[in-house]
């Protein structure tokens, strides 16, 4: 099972952290791997909270596009495609590309099995 973890941490933390977890896999000692997501100002984490639902939406419905999130979330295309990117580029989505009659069609895909908020970092 793959769980990705939120937190909201200074940049002084998460350094601090990535370096412990470089010891730890140079010494071969992390097992299995680790997905975290740490936001170190809290407008990125409330954006992240706010549209968490899409995340959702995305494991229950596993649309075959945007478009069609966007249709079963009730939300404006351009809108979700800003919301879209910000996820993409947080590594908390992946788009999958395909061609279907000529068209590019980007599939939204969440790697993961469960969420994790972690507040006692903030």
């Amino acid at each position: 099972m793959r769980e990705l973890v939120i937190s909201l941490k200074s940049s002084s933390e998460v350094v601090k952290d990535f370096r412990k977890a470089f010891k730890q896999v140079s010494k071969r000692k992390i097992k299995e791997p680790h997905y975290e997501i740490s936001f170190d100002n809290k407008k990125d984490f409330e954006k992240f909270a706010r549209h968490i639902f899409i995340l959702s939406n995305i494991l229950t419905f596993k649309p075959k596009s945007i478009y069609e999130l966007a249709q079963l979330s009730g939300l404006d295309v351009s809108n979700l495609n800003k919301t879209i990117l910000f996820f993409e580029d947080l590594g908390a989505i992946e788009i999958k590309k395909r061609t279907i009659k000529g068209r590019t069609v980007k599939t939204p895909v969440v790697p993961y099995d469960s969420i994790k908020i972690d507040l006692k970092a903030s």
